[in-house]
């Protein structure tokens, strides 16, 4: 690992299922407590080719962007991470003959979908009643490496997960309901493959912040599929499925020296 960096990876989440998953891959989590900030933090180590690797956790105090970015912000400022992965659940885009609970979502690109301009439902093509949306979305890009990595996984034996590779929308409410959607999120970007309320900012973050700029992964997996049949039935298989694919990347393929 590169001196400028003082950690390997920083795991964010945005819930309890989500942190009881990346607290449950390894036994040896240990606080760290920092002076004049509240947020909890834990870390562990894990070794790889003799070196000891470094890992910070932490969840965001309440789910949704601007937390994101906040804890992001405090992960790089105070731990440097080579790394900062957000791992966790996330609603399909797809049907089940194509997506099926427990998929990993890994996108190449995440787009704010809530960016926009509420309008006259005559001004845009996106209508929901007498409300009209006009869009104005914006968007980051994955590390091309990272990428190509990714794509390296998909298909080994010693891969047990099903990882999908395409856009992911992000935007600041949970969405229940098929019609937003199809009229809001598929109509944009058609290869969306999943929504969630946090990945922007944590990749915006990490790519505009102070150098050594830290790479963000965005690690997903299907929970749902934002309908009317929304439950939380399948979080728990979505948190571990997320977090195991994590633990794969991290203690098999990201370059860590």
């Amino acid at each position: 690992m590169e001196n400028k960096y003082k950690s390997t990876a920083f795991i964010i989440t945005a819930v309890v299922i989500e942190t009881s998953s990346i607290k449950s891959l390894y036994n040896s989590w240990k606080r760290v407590n920092i002076d004049g900030d509240n947020q909890t933090y834990y870390e562990t180590y894990f070794e790889k080719n003799g070196k000891q690797h470094r890992i910070i956790t932490a969840q965001q105090s309440v789910m949704g962007m601007t937390a994101a970015t906040v804890l992001t912000m405090k992960a790089i400022e105070k731990f440097r991470p080579r790394y900062v992965i957000m791992s966790g659940i996330a609603a399909g885009t797809g049907d089940e003959a194509k997506q099926i609970y427990g998929d990993v979502i890994v996108p190449d690109v995440i787009w704010d979908y809530s960016t926009g301009k509420f309008v006259g439902p005559d001004e845009t093509e996106i209508r929901f009643g007498d409300i009209g949306f006009l869009p104005r979305p914006r968007s980051v890009y994955t590390d091309e490496i990272i990428m190509d990595i990714i794509k390296s996984t998909m298909g080994r034996e010693d891969n047990e997960f099903h990882v999908h590779i395409g856009p992911l929308a992000c935007g600041s409410s949970v969405v229940a309901n098929r019609a937003v959607v199809e009229k809001q999120v598929l109509s944009l970007f058609p290869k969306t493959v999943g929504l969630d309320m946090e990945s922007y900012s944590v990749a915006f973050t990490c790519q505009n912040s102070t150098a050594p700029q830290p790479t963000p992964v965005i690690v997903k997996s299907i929970c749902d599929f934002a309908n009317s049949e929304k439950s939380d039935q399948y979080q728990k298989f979505a948190a571990y499925t997320s977090s195991g694919y994590v633990k794969y990347l991290l203690e098999n393929h990201l370059p860590l020296e």
